[in-house]
Formats: C-alpha cells, sequence, structure tokens
C-alpha cells in the first residue's frame, strides 16, 4: 500500500504528475504483492537466541553480509557524492543494502522479546544489544538517505523503486539466513516470481512514462480524430478527375490532375 498511497497522495498533496500510466503501475504493484503475499513460504521455525546465532554464523550468510557491506560503503562514500544528486538509484539502493541488516534485527529482536516474556535470560545474551545496535544504525541510515531521495526526486518514483530494491534484498537475505524456499512447492515459486516480476513491470510504467500527458481524455481525443480523420489516398500516379457541377454534361470539360 505504501507504492500506492505515496504515488497518489504526492500527486494530489505535492503538485506532482501521475498520469493514466503511472496508476496503472501502482495498481499492477499492488497485484503484484499481493500475489507474493499468497505464494509465500513460511517462516523457518526459531524460537531462541542460540538458534538465531548459529544462522548468523553460517559461512553463507557472513559473505553475504560482508558482500553487502563492501557495497554500501561504496554507494556512501565513493558514488554517493558523486551521482546522488543525478542517478535516483544511488541513495535507493543504500537504502534498500541496509534494509537486510534492518529486517535480521527485528526477526532476531522479535525473537528476544517472546523469549523475555517467557522468563528467559536474554537481556545478558550479547546478540540482543548487537541486535539493537545494528538495528538502530540500520534505520537511521535508512531514514537518512531516504529523506535525501525524497528531497531530490519524484515521490511517486522514490517509492516504488525503493519498495522493489528492498523487496529484492529481503528475499534474498530470507534465501541465504532463513531457507525459507527450501519447503516451497513449484507453484509457489512461480507465483512469487511472477508477482515479482508484475511489481517490477508496475514500477517500469510508473517510471518510464511519468512526463507523457497520458490520460483518459487524451486518448477518447486521439480515438474520436482517428475516426474522424480523412481517407487520403497516396497513389502519385492517379489521376483524379475533377467534376464542374455548374456546367451541362454534355458541355463539361473533362480536367485532370497529376500529383507528383
Amino acid at each position: 500500500f505504501s507504492v500506492l498511497c505515496s504515488a497518489i497522495l504526492s500527486s494530489y498533496l505535492l503538485g506532482e504528475r501521475l498520469n493514466l500510466l503511472g496508476k496503472l503501475g501502482c495498481m499492477l504493484s499492488l497485484v503484484g504483492s499481493t500475489v507474493m503475499v499468497i505464494h509465500a513460504p513460511e517462516d523457518e521455525e526459531v524460537t531462541t537466541l542460540d538458534e538465531m546465532s548459529s544462522k548468523l554464523k553460517e559461512p553463507g550468510f557472513l559473505a553475504y553480509a560482508a558482500i553487502l557491506l563492501a557495497v554500501c560503503f561504496l554507494l556512501i562514500f565513493y558514488l554517493g557524492p558523486r551521482y546522488g544528486q543525478s542517478n535516483i538509484l544511488v541513495y535507493l539502493t543504500i537504502c534498500s543494502v541496509i534494509g537486510a541488516f534492518s529486517v535480521s534485527s527485528v526477526k532476531g529482536l522479535g525473537i528476544a522479546i517472546k523469549g523475555f516474556f517467557a522468563g528467559r535470560p536474554v537481556l545478558q545474551h550479547p546478540l540482543t544489544w548487537i541486535l539493537v545496535i545494528t538495528l538502530v544504525a540500520s534505520i537511521t541510515t535508512q531514514i537518512n538517505y531516504l529523506n535525501k531521495s525524497l528531497d531530490i526526486f519524484n515521490t511517486s518514483l522514490v517509492f516504488p523503486i525503493y519498495y522493489v530494491l528492498f523487496t529484492t534484498i529481503v528475499i534474498t537475505t530470507s534465501i541465504i539466513l532463513f531457507k525459507e524456499w527450501v519447503t516451497m512447492t513449484v507453484v509457489d515459486i512461480i507465483g512469487t516470481v511472477c508477482g515479482f516480476l508484475t511489481i517490477i513491470l508496475g514500477v517500469f510504467l510508473l517510471h518510464a512514462f511519468k512526463d507523457m500527458d497520458v490520460s483518459l481524455g487524451s486518448l477518447r481525443q486521439v480515438l474520436q480524430s482517428g475516426e474522424q480523420a480523412p481517407v487520403t489516398r497516396d497513389d502519385k500516379n492517379i489521376l483524379i478527375e475533377v467534376d464542374n457541377s455548374s456546367i451541362a454534361p454534355e458541355d463539361k470539360p473533362k480536367v485532370f490532375m497529376i500529383y507528383t
């Protein structure tokens, strides 16, 4: 709903442009999200901080986290100062990459909160405080660069593109960290992929044709003008006979015009 609401509200409240194709793109994003939710995999059962810690220590996730951090530092310290003001993907990619750490931290803190109310000594576990620090740092960074992007670019473009990038990172993180797709059926995998591709198509319509003046009124005018357009003959060798009705038929001269 954030894609749809942000695009519509920015159009009415901020005066930003949202044409017919943009509205269609918002609806496709919403439909794709619904399909993804229907076919989403179930979370792998992780009930304790020790289980969460063992998953975070797996070599696959450690390598994945190291790659994300390297990409994030590259974007923040090199690409951001040079291209952040002109390329919408720079700041939004930073927000999306950092989002992988925020989602993982929220997952772990949810387990810690459940354990706290169950009477477990979660406050003495070092992972709890690591997750808190990671969550605060990641959310702060996300808000910072998301606000920078909103100050420069169109709101109706920022949120859909951010949604696609963020969803891609979250799905990848879930695959690597929680292995949620291991138990999925072929139908659910196809449904999830199709839903995600539908979202990408919607964002493409919203972004690629944002400067076009496309509306229902303009479409009606185009259709009506197409129906009323006179039929022209393009053959340059056709002789067109011009009939002068003021002259009697028997005395009427014949005039031929040759178009070249």
